[in-house]
């Protein structure tokens, strides 16, 4: 796994941000962008697991919401990569992975700061999305 850092600047507050990353709705918005039809299963609480799943080809992860500070920041730990909705394990390519949302807001600016372990055979494809992904959740929060 190769650790990968994105950073972005929203012109709101880091609750907005929050929102505009956890709510059901915008989540699937912009995870989409991501890997298509993502949603997830679970509540973002700390020492809860979520499941993070395609909707398209059923492929997804289970992970370890390992450390939640609200409106600052959330750490995901990927414990079983999965497929079939979830309900079956599969190649462990996201498996031990952490994935992090860190959120710092002065004079009404939120810089987002997200950190991934990504895969070798993933990089190049997440340096393209993620990007556009930042991008919707930068318009879909300064909307809220």
């Amino acid at each position: 796994m190769v650790k990968t850092q994105f950073i972005i600047y929203i012109n709101t507050t880091k609750d907005k941000v929050w929102k505009a990353l956890w709510n059901d709705d915008l989540f699937c918005d912009w995870a989409s962008i991501i890997d298509e039809g993502t949603y997830k299963i679970g509540e973002i609480k700390e020492g809860q697991t979520i499941q993070f799943i395609s909707s398209v080809n059923g492929y997804g992860v289970t992970s370890l919401v390992e450390k939640l500070i609200l409106y600052e920041f959330i750490l995901f730990k990927h414990n079983v990569d999965t497929f079939e909705k979830g309900k079956q394990v599969r190649d462990k390519e996201w498996t031990g992975g952490k994935e992090s949302y860190l959120l710092n807001e002065q004079n009404g600016v939120t810089t987002l700061v997200v950190e991934m372990d990504l895969p070798k055979n993933q990089i190049e494809t997440f340096k393209i999305r993620v990007p556009k992904a930042l991008e919707r959740i930068k318009n879909l929060a300064e909307h809220l």
